[in-house]
C-alpha cells in the first residue's frame, strides 16, 4: 500500500477489510527488512488499558503499544484479539501488526491527570513489547520514561533480546519506581523451539539477555510458560530448563501449564497434527469442547513434579501467582474504583486499545 493517500478520518478503502474502518489508521507499511510483515500505523486514542475488577491479575492496568506479535508463538493466548479488526488469529496475527505510534505521549497525558493514582501497570501481558517492529519503532523508550517520570510503578515481560538496549534506562528508572522485569522462556529443546515460536529469539539469546539484566543490578525472573503436556513436561526437561535459568541469573521461576483458549486452539491443533500427530488424541482428550485449561489433576501432577526442582535451584519466589502473562510488582497492587477510567478520559472496556 502506498504511503500517501492515506488520510486520518475517512474509511481506507484499499486496506484489510477490519483496517478500512478505522478512523486513526496513519499508513501501512511494508520493508524488506520485515519479508511478509504489513505494520498498521495508528493513532491510539489511550495508552492504558483497566483490568476488569474481577480478574486475578495482579496488577490494575496494562499498556500494549503493538498488536499483533511477529514472535508467532503458535500457544500465544492473545491470538482472538485480532478478529477485532476482521483480521484472522493465526497468520494475520502473525504479520499484520498494528503500531500505535503515539502512544507514549498519549500515555504521558493520560499519567498527568490528577484522577491518576500511580497503580503498578505492567506491559507484555498481551503481545510482546520487545518484538521486532519495536526495533524500528523505537517506542519503549518513551514509554519507560513517562511511567518513571509520573512515579507509576511498572512491569515488563518478554521474549525479546531487544530489552537489553532498554537496560540502562530501566537501572535509572529502578532507582525512581518499582521495576519488575521477567523473560519468557518455555521452551529448552532448540528444535522444538524453533518450531513452537518461529518469530523468537532462541533460548540461548534469552538466557544471555536475563544474564545482562543480572549485570545491569537489576532482579530478573523467568516465566516457564507454558509448559506442554507430553512435549516439555518430562522431569528431564524440566530439570535442565531450571539449571540453565539458574545458571543464567535468574531470580526466581514461574510455571503454568498450556492454556488453550478459544481462538488460540484450532490454530495450535493445527501445528500439533503437521509436527506431533501422535499426541492429538491425548490433546483432544485434554483440551476438550470449549475447555481451555488442562484437567486439574495434570496441574496437580504438573506441580508435584516442579515444585521440588524448583526449591532445588533455589528458584522461589515467595508466593507464586503462575498466571499466563502476569508479572507481579514490586509495589503493593491496588484497585481502583470503577469509575476512575471516566475521570482519567479512558474507556471502560479494556479491548477498547484504540
Amino acid at each position: 500500500m502506498r504511503w500517501s493517500g492515506q488520510e486520518l478520518g475517512v474509511e481506507q478503502v484499499d486496506t484489510l477489510p477490519g483496517l478500512a474502518r478505522l478512523n486513526n489508521l496513519v499508513r501501512s507499511v511494508q520493508t524488506p527488512d520485515f519479508a511478509g510483515v504489513t505494520f498498521h500505523e495508528v493513532l491510539a486514542k489511550s495508552a492504558l488499558n483497566k483490568v476488569p475488577g474481577q480478574s486475578a491479575m495482579p496488577f490494575g492496568w496494562t499498556i500494549n503499544p503493538y498488536r499483533g506479535c511477529s514472535h508467532a508463538c503458535v500457544y500465544c493466548f492473545a491470538r482472538p484479539t485480532h478478529t477485532y479488526l476482521d483480521l484472522d488469529a493465526g497468520d494475520d496475527f502473525d504479520r499484520q501488526i498494528i503500531v500505535k505510534v503515539n502512544v507514549a505521549d498519549v500515555l504521558r497525558t493520560e499519567l498527568a491527570k490528577p484522577a491518576w493514582r500511580h497503580e503498578p501497570v505492567a506491559l507484555g501481558t498481551n503481545t510482546d513489547p520487545y518484538q521486532r517492529a519495536e526495533g524500528r519503532y523505537s517506542l519503549m523508550p518513551g514509554i519507560i520514561d513517562a511511567l518513571t517520570t509520573s512515579g507509576t510503578p511498572f512491569s515488563i515481560l518478554t521474549k525479546g533480546t531487544l530489552l537489553r538496549r532498554d537496560l540502562p534506562q530501566l537501572a535509572d528508572a529502578a532507582t525512581r519506581v518499582p521495576v519488575d522485569l521477567a523473560m519468557s522462556i518455555a521452551v529448552y529443546d532448540h528444535d522444538l523451539q524453533q518450531s513452537v515460536e518461529p518469530g523468537t529469539p532462541s533460548t540461548k539469546a534469552r538466557l544471555a539477555t536475563v544474564a545482562a539484566v543480572r549485570d545491569a543490578g537489576l532482579d530478573c525472573a523467568i516465566f516457564l510458560m507454558p509448559i506442554l503436556p507430553y512435549l516439555t513436561d518430562t522431569r528431564a526437561h524440566l530439570d535442565e530448563a531450571l539449571r540453565q535459568a539458574k545458571a543464567a541469573g535468574a531470580t526466581s521461576v514461574l510455571y503454568t501449564a498450556l492454556h488453550l483458549r478459544g481462538g488460540v486452539k484450532p490454530w495450535f491443533m493445527q501445528w500439533l497434527e503437521r509436527e506431533h500427530p501422535e499426541l492429538v488424541p491425548k490433546y483432544r482428550s485434554m483440551y476438550y469442547g470449549t475447555n481451555a485449561y488442562a484437567p486439574k489433576a495434570y496441574r496437580r501432577w504438573l506441580g508435584e513434579r516442579i515444585r521440588p526442582l524448583i526449591r532445588a535451584h533455589g528458584l522461589e519466589r515467595g508466593r507464586e501467582d503462575p498466571v499466563t502473562g502476569g508479572v507481579r510488582s514490586a509495589a503493593p497492587p491496588t484497585r481502583l474504583p470503577t469509575r476512575l477510567p471516566d475521570a482519567l478520559g479512558l474507556p471502560p472496556d479494556p479491548s477498547a486499545l484504540f
